[in-house]
């Protein structure tokens, strides 16, 4: 490579590497750590990141999803085995208490169902679905889609959020979240993408790629 061209590229490199600096500022905090969940490799927290993921897939805003997350982990629901413990309409009136209110009778219904599937195929521990390689994220992708009302969409929102925690899916930045990055000016590869960060954590980076495509008013395009 010409002294020319590594200049060029180094340029390149700092203009993008200062660009995630500010797409981290702007947008960087995680939805779990938003729903007030400290994400850890623990049997609790990967549940209520499930939940969170859950509450997510329907048509209903984040911030609202992220409240009702926050909302049933308040009421003492942290297990699969504490949710059943709970009555349909303690379920119903906790999600009302968040305003997720357009599926909240329906979802009180599916977080019953989903704490049973969670006991019945991974003892209520999604560590048994814990990735080797990154060759596995299909097929965590695949298991997390048997989960009642969990689609290949909040099959990928749980991917994007434990990533720094099962660091075999890192970086996982997919689809959607590269067309953003491409529209910043930002490279389109996750390894590249990934090198750009500068703690090495990628899950703040989805989370601000997330936001960024509804509109980031502290992010300059450039």
């Amino acid at each position: 490579m010409s002294p020319a061209r590594a200049g060029y590229v180094d340029k390149v490199s700092e203009r993008d590497r200062d660009l995630v600096r500010r797409l981290l500022d702007a947008g960087g905090t995680t939805y779990a750590e938003e729903a007030g969940i400290r994400l850890r490799d623990k049997p609790s927290p990967l549940y209520r990141l499930l939940v969170l993921a859950m509450l997510s897939s329907t048509r209903i805003s984040t911030d609202i999803a992220v409240a009702a997350a926050r909302e049933l982990s308040a009421a003492g629901w942290r297990t699969p085995h504490r949710l059943l413990d709970s009555t349909w309409q303690q379920r119903v009136d906790a999600l009302g208490r968040a305003h997720y209110r357009r599926y909240d009778e329906s979802t009180a219904t599916k977080l019953e169902e989903q704490a049973q599937w969670l006991l019945e195929t991974c003892r209520g521990d999604l560590r048994r679905l814990r990735p080797t390689s990154r060759d596995g994220a299909d097929a965590l992708i695949d298991a997390l889609t048997e989960s009642p009302r969990i689609g290949p969409v909040g099959a990928r929102i749980f991917c994007r959020e434990v990533q720094d925690v099962w660091p075999e899916l890192s970086p996982f930045l997919d689809g959607p979240l590269l067309d953003q990055a491409r529209h910043l000016g930002l490279p389109d590869d996750p390894d590249e993408l990934a090198s750009l960060v500068p703690d090495g954590r990628c899950a703040p980076l989805a989370a601000a790629l997330t936001r960024a495509r509804h509109g980031l008013p502290d992010l300059e395009e450039t």
